[in-house]
């Protein structure tokens, strides 16, 4: 029997089609720096056209202003304000995308649906199901013509970033770009995201204080994902509880994070606060969503682990060595130091061994600052550094996470619970665990 050809597949009509609208939208922004606007009106005006954009492109530029320095830090600023949260489609559109998915009698496998969205963002939508069994789901629809928006929306980000590279000069982002559409395009195959949720169940199963949701492979497609709902409160609404509250919910992020990274070299890399809820009294911990998650090779997490214990033991030759095995490029005494003092700052919280908060008394709206100015200045003296695809995911995640901390204001041992999250680890190790984990889940 032949398949029936596939109406949103990556289309050239529709790629023309989003160029159109988006080179609309950002050709005023660039046109105003011909004008010799300076960099925070530039910054505005392309905020602002991406806002228009919507889509995908929103959504990369978004979280490029969430990787520390590649983005010169007035577009940083201004992309950090744009808004994930999309006006909802219909229900017309609710109907079509159910039928194409799940044919045309696809109610019948609820025993209810609501019609209005539960969330929208800027690649799909989720709504509220019951089953027929009585549990309640969250099903999450893909909006149309997605894969041609995403190819024609990186296109896009190439130039703004070859934008930014002729302003700048620090840094090289090519290799991120193919980094950022390898997720994005992973993103919008949700059998892979099924997948992936099942990753996470298998490797926090030892964790029974966090919680994954359950698939319903019988009811998911590459654009539909059924699984079942997960009550809880965004990690938000936490920030006024005690500090023991703050503490153990910290923890739980730890154990969801590094837990997955240092054993099984895997990390979700999508760090957004909206993507964690709590249940009553912040006993349990809900990841709610698997759509960004980044598989590395075993001996990229070796350079991670390395690079601590060189930090920690202030031995400059394994520092550089791990930074020789993520991929930088030409590394010389001058760009080994610039490195280092990034890192000294990601790692500084694992190597402070006390009870401490993560920006230990800095204030948050100043912490990282003076490193990152302090890292691009001298990059500006090295040339364009090109970053390491690989790198681009570990480095927003981190932050990601550290960004969290610093809303909760934990206060804890982050050291002593790294040091046990890596303890007795060997790349050899980690490969087999993955290996076998990987295969089982069949990504």
């Amino acid at each position: 029997m032949s398949v029936p050809p596939d109406p949103e597949r990556n289309r050239i009509t529709a790629r023309i089609g989003r160029v159109a609208q988006v080179g609309a939208n950002i050709s005023g922004a660039v046109g105003a720096r011909v004008m010799g606007a300076d960099d925070a009106k530039l910054a505005k005006a392309v905020r602002m056209a991406l806002g228009r954009s919507k889509g995908p492109l929103m959504k990369v530029a978004q979280l490029l202003s969430t990787i520390p320095d590649l983005l010169p830090e007035a577009y940083a600023k201004e992309f950090r304000e744009l808004q994930s949260q999309a006006p909802a489609m219909g229900w017309p559109f609710v109907q079509r995308r159910m039928r194409a998915e799940l044919g045309e009698d696809w109610l019948t496998n609820f025993a209810g649906f609501e019609r209005e969205a539960a969330a929208a963002a800027s690649l799909g939508q989720v709504h509220r199901a019951t089953a027929q069994d009585g549990r309640k789901l969250a099903c999450k629809l893909q909006y149309p013509d997605m894969a041609s928006a995403v190819e024609a929306d990186l296109g896009q980000l190439r130039t703004l970033l070859g934008l930014f590279k002729n302003m700048d000069g620090s840094i090289d982002s090519s290799e991120a770009v193919i980094e950022v559409g390898e997720r994005l395009r992973e993103e919008l195959d949700y059998e892979r995201e099924l997948k992936q949720m099942r990753l996470f169940a298998l490797m926090l199963a030892d964790q029974p204080n966090i919680n994954t949701p359950e698939p319903l492979p019988e009811l998911s497609t590459k654009r539909l994902l059924t699984m079942t709902w997960l009550d809880g409160k965004g990690l938000m609404h936490w920030l006024d509880e005690s500090q023991e509250t703050r503490n153990h919910i910290a923890q739980l992020l730890f154990h969801a994070w590094w837990g997955p990274m240092t054993h099984y070299g895997v990390i979700h890399g999508d760090p957004h606060l909206g993507n964690y809820a709590l249940t009553e009294n912040a006993e349990r911990l809900q990841l709610l969503d698997f759509g960004c998650v980044r598989i590395f090779p075993a001996r990229f997490l070796e350079g991670v682990v390395g690079l601590w214990r060189g930090l920690k033991a202030n031995d400059m030759a394994q520092v550089a060595h791990s930074y020789e095995i993520w991929g930088f490029k030409n590394l010389n005494a001058e760009l080994i130091d610039a490195l280092t003092m990034w890192a000294r700052f990601i790692y500084g919280p694992m190597l402070d061994d006390r009870v401490r908060t993560i920006a230990d008394d800095v204030p948050p709206a100043e912490y990282g600052r003076r490193e990152a100015f302090e890292v691009r200045k001298r990059l500006k003296t090295l040339g364009p550094v090109l970053i390491p695809r690989e790198f681009v995911f570990m480095d927003r995640a981190a932050i990601g996470l550290g960004a969290a901390f610093l809303h909760l204001r934990a206060e804890l041992n982050f050291s002593e619970m790294f040091a046990k999250s890596v303890e007795g680890f060997s790349p050899e190790a980690l490969a087999q665990r993955q290996t076998q984990l990987v295969a089982e889940v069949g990504l």
